[in-house]
């Protein structure tokens, strides 16, 4: 991270497995304590990957009324959206609402459609603009084993290859994130990805980014696994 750079982290729930969390500019910090935060999983019913969102509910208004935060941020500091536009991650880290990291591609451009596969390269390292995210994820302290125990209340959109919404539900806990914190990846499809043998709940990407998360992981696994083990029925 640059010397001097200051930047907020906000906690928005737990989704995909793990606990998410969004990244903001200084001067977004005063406007975070308004809002109320959800991870929020949108996933495309043609198999084409999903995504996990900082949702924001305003405090002063009803829960129905909330929006995503990424949106906010740009019409905050950039103005309103054109029909036929939308406001992207350039990065491909949904969840980095830095301004920087923010623009407008017109609803059916690719170019910076998330390509997880392609901005990992082979040594599971982040790319140049996601090390920011990396950075200053990779500093907050693991959960406890009782934080881990908190379910996912995430939503998830569907969209078909139009971008058209077909289906919006509770479901979104059926696709994992890779478990390693920073890490953003997430599953194509249902079981895509590997699950700790020990305490057969976290999931990962590969195995660099399962080696990396053990320091954090270990505690939590070595209890669930005992967990595990004592709710099985002896032999008869």
């Amino acid at each position: 991270m640059e010397p001097g750079l200051k930047l907020g982290i906000v906690y928005i729930g737990k989704a995909g497995g793990k606990h998410k969390y969004s990244l903001v500019d200084e001067k977004d910090i005063p406007i975070v304590k308004k809002f109320r935060f959800e991870a929020r999983v949108d996933v495309d019913r043609d198999g084409n990957g999903a995504n996990i969102y900082a949702y924001a509910y305003d405090m002063n208004k009803e829960r129905t009324r909330g929006c995503y935060f990424h949106e906010y941020i740009w019409e905050r500091h950039c103005g309103g959206v054109a029909p036929g536009f939308k406001v992207i991650h350039k990065n491909g880290v949904t969840v980095d609402n830095r301004l920087y990291n923010l623009t407008i591609v017109p609803n059916n451009c690719k170019k910076y459609k998330r390509q997880r596969t392609e901005k990992m390269d082979c040594y599971g390292e982040p790319s140049e603009d996601q090390s920011i995210y990396w950075t200053a994820v990779s500093r907050i302290p693991p959960p406890e084993p009782h934080e881990e125990e908190l379910s996912c209340t995430s939503y998830s959109k569907f969209y078909d290859a139009n971008g058209n919404l077909v289906r919006e539900e509770d479901d979104s806990s059926s696709f994992y994130e890779c478990h390693f914190a920073p890490c953003s990846k997430i599953e194509h499809e249902l079981q895509e990805f590997s699950i700790c043998g020990r305490c057969q709940q976290v999931r990962y990407c590969g195995t660099l980014c399962q080696q990396r998360d053990w320091p954090n992981h270990k505690k939590c696994c070595k209890e669930k696994a005992k967990q595990r083990l004592q709710s099985i029925p002896p032999e008869r």
